[in-house]
């Protein structure tokens, strides 16, 4: 499985400019690349202002999403992020995964980073991400602040390969930001990708190295491109032998989330 990061400065509050800027990247990434990842809220920047919320929020059916279907159709690649979204007067921050077959999985973040006011404008998902099942491999998604935890990323009895976490982390909780990534790929003895933006916002400044593609060892395995994209290549059989051969899993606490 081949996983492109693409982590690049979002316009702030521009959806064009962004949609416009995505759709010339896309152009770049090798063919033979399986799943695109872009930034948390990739065509607006995490947004505190409630007018601009409720200008730019989306349905599910509108234009952010009908192009990526479209680009993910036409490049067959899927393609993965979080955008504004609204259903029934509510505001989330939406998790997507589009298929090139058109088929979509969506996941509303459920953590809120209430430090930031994220909750006072934002409605909690309520449920984990759904299993995409995906080129032979079991993906889940997460967004930003659902890293720290662990808990609501547990991996029971293996049922995701891969876990996607799109974010807009400041540089200044990097350290933070790669360890906690790092610590969610080891207990969960699966691939982690962590797919941040670069450039700055009101939260403060970002930076290309941390997005990254971690490895069920904990390794870092991505490596950038001259385009600034980041490349890593998962390997099924080789983290099916290893839970075979480490099955700590077997080993983990029976909980729920209920």
């Amino acid at each position: 499985m081949k996983i492109a990061i693409i982590p690049y400065d979002i316009a702030w509050g521009d959806k064009d400019e962004n949609l416009m800027s995505i759709g010339e990247k896309l152009r770049r990434v090798d063919t033979d690349t399986d799943i695109v990842v872009l930034p948390e809220m990739f065509t607006t920047g995490v947004l505190n202002d409630p007018v601009m919320v409720a200008n730019l929020a989306e349905t599910n059916q509108e234009r952010t999403m009908m192009a990526l279907s479209r680009l993910a159709s036409f490049f067959n690649f899927a393609i993965c992020g979080s955008f504004l979204a609204t259903t029934s007067g509510n505001y989330y921050n939406r998790a997507f995964f589009v298929e090139p077959s058109g088929e979509v999985t969506y996941y509303d973040k459920k953590h809120l980073f209430s430090v930031g006011g994220e909750d006072a404008l934002f409605s909690a998902g309520a449920k984990q991400s759904e299993i995409i099942r995906y080129r032979g491999w079991n993906i889940s998604l997460a967004v930003c602040y659902d890293l720290r935890f662990p808990v609501w990323n547990r991996n029971v009895d293996n049922r995701y390969d891969i876990k996607i976490f799109v974010a807009n982390w400041p540089s200044s909780r990097s350290y933070a930001w790669q360890h906690l990534l790092i610590a969610r790929a080891i207990e969960n003895q699966s691939y982690v990708v962590g797919a941040n933006r670069v450039g700055g916002d009101d939260s403060g400044t970002y930076c290309i190295e941390d997005s990254m593609c971690i490895d069920y060892l904990g390794k870092i395995i991505s490596k950038k491109s001259a385009d600034n994209i980041l490349y890593s290549v998962a390997d099924y059989e080789k983290l099916t032998a290893f839970r075979r051969k480490f099955p700590v899993w077997k080993d983990a606490d029976e909980f729920s989330l209920d």
